[in-house]
């Protein structure tokens, strides 16, 4: 699943980003997968459930990509 996020703000915490675009069903899933070492931030693995998510990142896991993008004025 390839997927593009726009931000609505400056960030998201990683957990909520993975719990918004459909890749866990709960906000605890995606922490237990972040915790688990089963997600990469711009392809190194992030163990921070909270970590903040930004314009340009990719966030991405086994069967799983998120390009992340500014919201446009």
């Amino acid at each position: 699943m390839n997927q593009t996020f726009t931000l609505s703000g400056e960030y998201i915490a990683l957990c909520d980003l993975l719990k918004v675009c459909g890749v866990v069903d709960s906000g605890g899933a995606g922490k237990l997968l972040v915790a688990q070492g089963d997600v990469r931030v711009d392809g190194q693995v992030e163990l921070r459930k909270t970590c903040k998510i930004r314009a340009g990142q990719r966030v991405s896991g086994d069967g799983f990509s998120i390009r992340v993008e500014g919201a446009t004025a």
